[in-house]
């Protein structure tokens, strides 16, 4: 009774009360980053290992800070609204990387790519520090505590790299971070709200160091050896840097939707492409690249038969895009595509994926960075408006926008294809001597079928179709969240029978383990999920 009555006159505690009892869902993805880092450090265990946890200590708190900057608006750049900052998710994935690739190769003796793998982890810290030395340099009054932090952080991790990393690669670590810094500059300006400060970080860092690692190869052509295929992504996205900063920073001067300057957008286009892409790509693979990849998709009728069934999944891709546009024009033009609708093209990229990964993985490395380039320039087509289809993708493309596409730039499809090839464009095959890795690393390239392909998928469909219990502080439901696990599972058990050689050798319960883990921050987190799961879940079954 007598507490009865303290609710009573006390509405003030209720309210308190409520508040205590609601969960912030930064902590939780932070903890759920925080168990993928011990997770590599229990498996790695060295310097670096422990670098790690130090830097996630000092994003945690530079993450707090510039949460709060977002939020009164004292951010330089505009980044993209209704999501937190994402530094800690963001700035651990490259560390991780190069820690969990590092364990995977060292039991074979490459040096070579044990130190490559040392400097992946350099790399991604420095990018982290400096993107947080600026989130600090910018809050007002400056953050005396987090300064702290991360000043000790930054300490440890600049005596360990002094201590383990050679003066040239030191020196390749500084070209990244300069190459990052102007980027920086350059796609924050010219696209504003399209990204978080942790998806920048991440995007713009992987092209910075796959730009790096370009330029390197290009100066040193007598030691450029290895697949072909493996060149193919990088000049594909050099290529579509140029000419993004290039017409962006053109058409700021003079109007892109006239016909003069759409045959100028095409003339260039095909000049970089014929005239320097080209002849750049020959350089690496000894032969011009368009024999080549005629002999590659010719090499037997299995490959022919994988891409004619390709083509049949773009054309049907192509027309729910346009059966979805004649229901927005036969009834309300406010009409939007539904998250069962989105999830549609989920499902098209995995009926594409698991076949490729099942029979051949080199022809689908090559078509999904053929894809990627489409896309881009695609993108491109639609943001200048050139003639003839700019408009006309804007108007297909305008209906399946959600939130994330609040900038300038459509990229949910890009993200989307990213998320499904970067487990393919990543896998380690100087560490797999048969292409298959063992135990749970049998299911690494296929991280991102299961992440996105599947988990996301089942997860936004039956979380908003069925569920009803949310998880505190989020939109997403307990109910997505499990049936996203027992999908996943099930999709691994499908794997192992159509895939002869996955050897899983009893590690489901850490493979178990992984997808929950990662089903948790697909469901805390805000940034580019199509983005973060993939690299999260590749990391952990590469332990």
């Amino acid at each position: 009774m007598k507490l009865d009555c303290l609710f009573r006159s006390s509405p003030s505690f209720v309210a308190c009360l409520s508040r205590a009892m609601q969960v912030n869902p930064v902590f939780v993805e932070s903890g759920v980053v925080l168990g993928a880092v011990l997770c590599v450090h229990m498996a790695v265990w060295n310097q670096h290992s422990w670098c790690s946890i130090a830097l996630f200590i000092q994003a945690f708190y530079v993450q707090h800070k510039w949460d709060r900057l977002l939020q009164s608006g004292g951010a330089v750049f505009q980044f993209r609204p209704s999501a937190n900052s994402g530094i800690v998710p963001a700035s651990m994935v490259m560390p991780l990387l190069g820690l969990a690739l590092k364990e995977k190769c060292s039991a074979l003796g490459n040096v070579y790519f044990e130190r490559f793998s040392m400097v992946i982890t350099v790399t991604g810290m420095m990018l982290a520090l400096f993107l947080s030395l600026i989130a600090m340099g910018v809050t007002r009054p400056v953050p005396t505590n987090t300064c702290v932090i991360a000043g000790l952080a930054g300490s440890a991790i600049l005596y360990t790299t002094k201590q383990t990393l050679t003066v040239s690669e030191v020196i390749e670590v500084l070209e990244v971070l300069l190459i990052f810094v102007y980027l920086c500059l350059i796609v924050l300006y010219l696209m504003p709200r399209c990204f978080t400060p942790g998806e920048a970080l991440l995007i713009v860092g992987g092209i910075s160091f796959i730009v790096n690692q370009l330029i390197k190869r290009s100066l040193n052509l007598s030691e450029v050896k290895g697949d072909p295929v493996n060149y193919f992504l990088p000049v594909v996205v050099v290529g579509s840097l140029l000419l993004g900063v290039f017409f962006a920073l053109l058409f700021c001067f003079m109007e892109s939707q006239t016909w003069v300057s759409s045959l100028f957008f095409h003339i260039m286009t095909a000049v970089l492409v014929l005239g320097i892409l080209m002849p750049w790509l020959s350089l690496f693979i000894g032969r011009h690249p368009l024999m080549w990849l005629w002999d590659f998709v010719m090499l037997n009728d299995r490959r022919l038969c994988l891409v004619g069934y390709w083509v049949f999944l773009a054309v049907v891709a192509t027309c729910v895009v346009l059966h979805q546009n004649h229901q927005r024009q036969s009834g309300s033009k406010k009409h939007q595509a539904s998250t069962v609708v989105r999830k549609y093209f989920h499902l098209i990229v995995v009926a594409t994926y698991v076949p490729g990964l099942v029979y051949d993985r080199q022809l689908l490395h090559v078509a999904s960075v053929g894809c990627l380039a489409v896309f881009l320039l695609l993108e491109y087509v639609r943001y200048f408006r050139i003639r003839p289809l700019g408009q006309l993708l804007r108007q297909l493309l305008t209906l399946f926008l959600d939130e994330r596409d609040s900038g300038p730039l459509i990229l949910t499809h890009v993200y989307l294809l990213m998320g499904m090839s970067l487990p393919i464009w990543l896998f380690p095959t100087i560490c797999a001597p048969k292409g298959v890795l063992s135990g749970a690393g049998g299911l690494v390239p296929y991280a991102g079928v299961l992440a996105v392909g599947v988990g996301d998928t089942v997860a936004s469909v039956f979380g908003s179709t069925m569920g009803e219990i949310r998880w505190p502080g989020t939109k997403k439901t307990m109910e997505g969240t499990a049936t996203s696990v027992f999908a996943q599972i099930i999709a691994v058990a499908i794997f192992l029978i159509f895939d002869g050689n996955i050897n899983l050798n009893s590690t489901y319960s850490w493979i178990v383990g992984s997808i929950t883990l990662v089903a948790m921050l697909e469901a805390y987190t805000s940034q580019i999920d199509n983005l973060l799961l993939p690299l999260y879940l590749f990391i952990l079954l590469l332990l």
